[in-house]
């Protein structure tokens, strides 16, 4: 890695899992094309490491944005974070020393901090047992009895609720990607 280069993981929203598909191999290419280094997707789901000069996390993330619109017609909201940023969200995770099975730990990456009030709002829907825990443009998410399959506390939900685009990946994403990202 060059001097003056930061780690950082691009996030896609929606990436493979609807109706809103991309090779791999042309997510690589297409962020390598911007100019970044050491351009990795991990799994099939809009998730990117990469090395770059660029210090402002908005600024690459709209580049990627605008390139997807650009060379292949999708609009897809993309989330960066910094190899520290996403280090501090798995260290500063509230319920991974109180779980053993990562399928029920999940963190919710946010384009902003939400607002206090709207934070003040947030519920979990009547009969679910959810705990949850804001921090800074990060959801920490924990479903005891089971994972995220069955509920209703998605992440269109938390978009809805705080008014803030989301995307949610799995403690084992995470923390692969804060691997890769620090290796």
């Amino acid at each position: 890695m060059a001097d003056g280069t930061t780690r950082y993981v691009a996030l896609l929203r929606g990436v493979n899992v609807g109706t809103t598909r991309i090779a791999m191999a042309d997510l690589r290419r297409l962020v390598t094309d911007l100019g970044h280094e050491e351009v990795k997707t991990y799994l099939q789901s809009g998730n990117v490491v990469f090395a770059s000069t660029t210090k402002d996390t908005a600024k690459l993330a709209r580049g990627i944005e605008s390139a997807l619109a650009d060379e292949l017609g999708l609009d897809v909201p993309v989330l960066v974070r910094s190899d520290p940023e996403l280090a501090a969200a798995v260290e500063g995770s509230p319920y991974a020393d109180r779980q053993d099975d990562p399928t029920r730990l999940l963190v919710a990456f946010l384009a902003a901090p939400p607002a206090t009030a709207r934070v003040a709002e947030l519920t979990v829907p009547a009969g679910e047992n959810v705990e949850y825990t804001v921090v800074g443009r990060e959801i920490h998410l924990h479903f005891p009895d089971g994972g995220y399959g069955r509920t209703k506390f998605t992440n269109a939900y938390l978009e809805k609720k705080l008014g803030i685009v989301a995307t949610t990946r799995n403690w084992k994403s995470v923390c692969a990607l804060r691997d890769l990202a620090a290796a």
